[in-house]
């Protein structure tokens, strides 16, 4: 069968799918006697594959007419048929001419074809219109000695590679429809659904992968945390639980089952709820928990290095002792795995001339919320008193690794090997250990878990206490601590001078888009609601609603709120309003339009009980009034110091009814909204690159080094 490129191709220049498509390139400038037995010898190949009522032959003719190529082809195909030892019926191969495309289809086309057949006389005057990167190339012999599924295989592999997939998904449904079933296979059309945002297809996909190979580790995990992630939490306990009747010596997914809570709470009593449930299954978790077999151990090392137990904190509640428990856990599970590193260490005795060595240690030394605020410590270090030790255990460095690196003495770049860290940690013989963060990333949690410095700090990169008993001090903010804020960590409090941080002034480009680039009209007011979900309680729904009540062109502008959807709705119509009429929910993956979102809108609304710490310095650097309410402890109190570092307290509320009056008058009152900007603007000074907290830390580093009891 021959069909020419307009009926090869339907109005997308996409290929039958169902297909397998082979291209090849002749020379139809050479002599038909050379030309037709080399067209010959492929289409007999192709015709006696096993297979060949699934190939589609593609001859490409951009070098001919159409009418030369048809009248070539057609006496090719008239000498096969004559021929005796030929087999040309009309349940063979597809036949297809295609010429005349453009890049972009040809490009089209690429990601649906599996393969080229390497001609002895190929035409070779310009390929560059057909981007043959990756196309598996196979001489005539060789083509009839491979599989489709091969083929199929190799195609939906290189697709993925390249990001494409939607194409490798259709590639991946030939292979399972052919029963070729793999965990690859699984893997990769999973992960293609979840690229795609194709939730249901992607559950199902897991689901099915799951019962094929019910102790595939990985696959329960993904489905788990997928779960979890899209706020499905029984959902994701129920498939917790199961993995555990499949795997039961997986500490990974005991963790999950008794320690698993939302992301996103939908009613304020799934709190209470969830939070109990947590106790008890600590309890359960801690009970069952054996350490007295080396796969034991390796076992718990390994449930601990995939998990941490992040969500908790969003909950508003004090988890010190929870924490303790979980913190008393993991360095049990850490000192059966690594007994040499758990014994205390006496402070080194410093040498004339010999500087106090601090070590800071972190997966996250690049771009990062959690640590960001670090290199200000380092960039104002008095580095004739202290030897600054880095250990950079991720493996994402951009330009703010760069900076780590220049502001280091010695700089230790160790992805993903905790032996090799902590080895690395022993040998610098440091003074005091720092975490600038711990609870949002495993492999920092079970390195914490350990004594490998004779003093061990924590800071506020995540503003929580750890539980750990081998974290000694927790250095915060004397502005951002409440009064009776020891009683909410289990390391003793060091209250660092201002909002215990450097941070460096962000740099804010210049206004080069308009609301109408993000949908936004220009007579709304724009009120920012940048948080990530999981920092929106359910209790506090209703002040959106009231402020909409009493601003009727307000706009809550959500970043990465989709999943707070349903509850918004719920509580907008609770008082008679549509929430679809006052809720935008945009998608800004550059840094460039966020800052553009920042400086485009009218007033940034802060989150209760966890504030804005990265989200609001940029805001206040952009000038965007800011209203607050500082909540019980520390982690909702960000905002709140930063803008009385700054002077400027005229929009933190010390109540939920002064939240909604001061983000109503900011949104009605524009001269008072520009006075506060004003203001603003003004103060920066105040607050970016303060030298006073890092001050305050070296003479915190110097009193305990001096305290401490030397070897």
């Amino acid at each position: 069968m021959i069909t020419t490129a307009e009926e090869l191709i339907d109005d997308s220049y996409n290929l039958n799918t169902s297909n397998i498509n082979v291209i090849i390139f002749p020379d139809w400038s050479q002599p038909e006697e050379s030309l037709c037995p080399n067209l010959e010898m492929v289409i007999q190949a192709v015709n006696h594959h096993p297979d060949n009522n699934q190939i589609n032959l593609i001859i490409d003719s951009n070098n001919v007419t159409e009418d030369i190529a048809n009248l070539v082809l057609s006496g090719v195909l008239m000498n096969l048929l004559m021929s005796d030892d030929s087999d040309i019926s009309s349940t063979g191969c597809e036949i297809s001419l295609i010429d005349s495309l453009n890049a972009e289809y040809w490009q089209i086309m690429s990601s649906q074809i599996h393969a080229e057949i390497i001609l002895n006389q190929k035409n070779q005057e310009d390929l560059s219109y057909f981007p043959a990167d990756n196309i598996p190339a196979y001489t005539i012999d060789e083509f009839c000695n491979i599989s489709i599924v091969k083929l199929i295989y190799d195609l939906a592999n290189r697709l993925f590679q390249k990001g494409q997939w939607q194409a490798a998904i259709a590639q991946y449904q030939k292979l399972l429809e052919f029963q070729i079933y793999s965990l690859d296979i699984y893997g990769n059309l999973i992960n293609c659904y979840r690229n795609l945002q194709q939730i249901e297809a992607h559950y199902t996909t897991l689901r099915q992968a799951i019962a094929l190979y019910p102790t595939e580790g990985s696959l329960h995990f993904s489905l788990i945390i997928d779960l979890r992630r899209s706020g499905l939490t029984k959902e994701a306990i129920a498939s917790a639980e199961n993995a555990c009747q499949w795997i039961p010596d997986d500490y990974t997914f005991k963790l999950l089952k008794y320690l698993t809570v939302p992301s996103i709470y939908d009613h304020e009593d799934e709190i209470s709820f969830y939070r109990n449930r947590y106790i008890q299954g600590l309890q359960d978790l801690i009970s069952q928990t054996s350490l007295n077999t080396p796969e034991e151990k390796s076992n718990a090392l390994a449930g601990i290095g995939r998990l941490t137990n992040f969500y908790l904190s969003y909950q508003a509640k004090n988890d010190r002792d929870l924490q303790s428990q979980y913190g008393q856990l993991v360095h049990k599970i850490m000192a059966a795995n690594y007994p040499q590193w758990v014994a205390p260490l006496s402070i080194p005795n410093l040498q004339p001339q010999q500087r106090i060595r601090i070590g800071y240690v972190s997966h996250f030394l690049h771009s990062y919320s959690g640590t960001l605020w670090l290199t200000g410590w380092l960039r104002y270090c008095n580095h004739q008193l202290f030897e600054i030790y880095c250990y950079y255990t991720g493996n994402e460095p951009d330009p703010v690794t760069e900076q780590f690196q220049e502001y280091s003495d010695v700089f230790h770049h160790i992805p993903h090997n905790l032996p090799g860290v902590c080895e690395q940690i022993i040998a610098d013989n440091l003074h005091i250990l720092v975490f600038p963060e711990i609870g949002m990333n495993p492999q920092t949690m079970q390195i914490a878990g350990l004594r490998l410095a004779p003093v061990q700090c924590v800071a506020w990169g995540h503003p929580v206490t750890t539980g750990l008993p081998t974290v000694d001090y927790f250095l915060s903010s004397e502005l951002m601590e409440p009064e009776n804020a020891q009683a909410h960590y289990s390391e003793k409090l060091i209250r660092l001078p201002n909002i215990g941080v450097s941070y460096p002034k962000p740099y804010i480009p210049p206004i080069i888009k308009t609301r109408s680039d993000f949908q936004l009209a220009d007579d709304a007011v724009i009120y920012l609601c940048c948080q990530a979900p999981f920092k929106y309680l359910p209790q506090y729904d209703f002040i959106l609603a009231e402020i909409a009540r009493r601003v009727p062109l307000a706009k809550f502008v959500f970043l990465r709120g989709t999943l707070l959807q349903q509850r918004l709705k719920r509580a907008f119509a609770g008082i008679g309003l549509n929430s679809e009429d006052y809720c935008v929910f945009l998608s800004i993956p550059e840094r460039l339009d966020y800052l553009m979102i920042n400086l485009l809108a009218d007033v940034y609304l802060d989150t209760f009980t966890w504030s804005g710490g990265n989200t609001t310095l940029e805001a206040i650097t952009c000038n965007l009034p800011v209203v607050t309410c500082p909540g019980e402890f520390m982690r909702g109190r960000h905002s709140d110091s930063f803008l009385k570092m700054l002077g400027v307290t005229d929009t933190i509320a010390q109540n939920e009814a002064e939240y909604i009056d001061i983000a109503v008058k900011l949104g009605l009152n524009s001269t008072w909204r520009n006075n506060i900007a004003a203001q603003m603007s003004q103060n920066h000074h105040l607050l970016f690159d303060d030298q006073a907290c890092v001050k305050g830390l070296e003479n915190f580093y110097q009193q305990i080094v001096e305290q401490q009891p030397k070897s």
